[in-house]
Formats: structure tokens, C-alpha cells, sequence
């Protein structure tokens, strides 16, 4: 199994940015999908999360209205597009699977309660 991220980077305040996932190994439609982030010296906190089939998004009040997530089925990718990015969005943006959808319904803090766990990527704000 994996879930490999790419994108991210250093961006400036205001900017924008798209984080892809590439799955491999699991059955990756029968997955809810989720993206979360580690900043500095803070525990780990969920962003934002999509259904399996894609029917639904749900995103945490501290990103939404600036982010979009989604994901194709067909290409057993997923993404994030986050706007108007501000300095605190700076963290290690993960992504992560779970059967049933759990996590996406309960925005879970803790990775043990996710399937499958991506690698990271770093996004970092910087004027």
C-alpha cells in the first residue's frame, strides 16, 4: 500500500496551492480520503475529507471556504486546493485512507484511526 503526495513547497501569504495523492495498493475507491496537518510544535489536526464516491466533502472551520478537496476514482488520485493561504497553514500536510468513512465523518486526530497514512509533504509560508 501506498499514498505518495507531492506538491506543496513554499508559497506566499495569499497564495495558492494543490496537493496530490497517488494510491497504490488498496482498493481505492471503496475509501473515504482525508487530508491532515502537523505544524510546529502542534498536534496533528484534520483538514478536510471527501466519500469514497466523492458524494460528499467536509472540511474543518479553520480551512473552509479556502480549500477544495477531490479525487478521481479513475486515476486513483486525490487532491487539495488551498486558497488564500496564511501563515499559520504552514505544517506537513498528510494524506490518509479510511474504510467506512469514519474519518471523514469524525475529522479524527489520531493516525492509528486511519487504514493507510501518506508520507507528508511540507508547505510553508513565506513572504
Amino acid at each position: 500500500v501506498q499514498l505518495v503526495e507531492s506538491g506543496g513547497g513554499v508559497v506566499q501569504p495569499g497564495g495558492s496551492l494543490t496537493l496530490s495523492c497517488s494510491a497504490s495498493g488498496f482498493t481505492f475507491g471503496d475509501y473515504g480520503m482525508n487530508w491532515s496537518r502537523r505544524a510546529p510544535g502542534m498536534r496533528l489536526a484534520w483538514v478536510s475529507g471527501i466519500w469514497h464516491d466523492g458524494s460528499k466533502k467536509t472540511s474543518e472551520d479553520f480551512v473552509k471556504g479556502r480549500v477544495n478537496i477531490s479525487r478521481d476514482n479513475t486515476e486513483n488520485m486525490f487532491y487539495l486546493r488551498m486558497n488564500n493561504l496564511k501563515p499559520e497553514d504552514t505544517a506537513v500536510y498528510c494524506s490518509a485512507a479510511d474504510l467506512g468513512e469514519y474519518c471523514v465523518r469524525c475529522h479524527c486526530t489520531g493516525q492509528r484511526e486511519y487504514n493507510y497514512w501518506g508520507q507528508g509533504r511540507q508547505v510553508t509560508l513565506s513572504s
